[in-house]
């Protein structure tokens, strides 16, 4: 599988604390959890886009589109399981339609992109086996959280880096 550029909207702080609360939690639990990614750019984040390469007219989408309306509130209003014998766990997005709009117009710039449509999530856990689901879903809960989003970010895995298109 190819590495993959990403664009990604990035919580403040208490976001991102809320988020590493339930991957320290799964971890706890003896379970899969985000914490285990060690790479020093692991922070909690929403994915608007990823693919083997990004245009700069996606950037720059990105940036006008979507990093001149940070600061958003996204609501965390449930959890999702996504994929097969092993899942990833995520907290699901509920979000203003305009950011949704505006998300959108920034991924029908890359054509080589994952998935079809947008599902606004976090990711709390990847690879977990469907017999620890349970678990995993007594551990997190079931309350609903806020999140601010106040950064755009670019992920370029071929450098390593995180370049800050907006709010940083």
């Amino acid at each position: 599988m190819p590495k993959l550029h990403a664009l990604e909207l990035v919580p403040d702080e208490a976001g991102q604390e809320l988020v590493r609360r339930d991957w320290q939690a799964l971890r706890d639990a003896g379970l899969p959890s985000q914490l285990d990614h060690r790479s020093p750019t692991n922070a909690p984040h929403v994915t608007v886009v990823s693919a083997p390469e990004l245009p700069e007219a996606a950037v720059d989408v990105a940036r006008t589109r979507l990093g001149s309306l940070l600061p958003v509130r996204a609501r965390a209003s449930g959890v999702l399981l996504l994929g097969g014998d092993r899942v990833t766990i995520a907290r699901a997005l509920d979000l203003d339609d305009d950011v949704v709009r505006r998300a959108l117009a920034v991924r029908v710039q890359v054509p080589d992109r994952q998935h079809v449509g947008w599902l606004p999530h976090v990711t709390l856990a990847r690879r977990v086996d469907r017999s620890s689901v349970q678990l995993a879903l007594d551990v997190l809960g079931h309350r609903d959280e806020v999140l601010t989003l106040t950064e755009l970010r670019r992920w370029d895995p071929d450098l390593g880096a995180v370049t800050w298109l907006a709010g940083h």
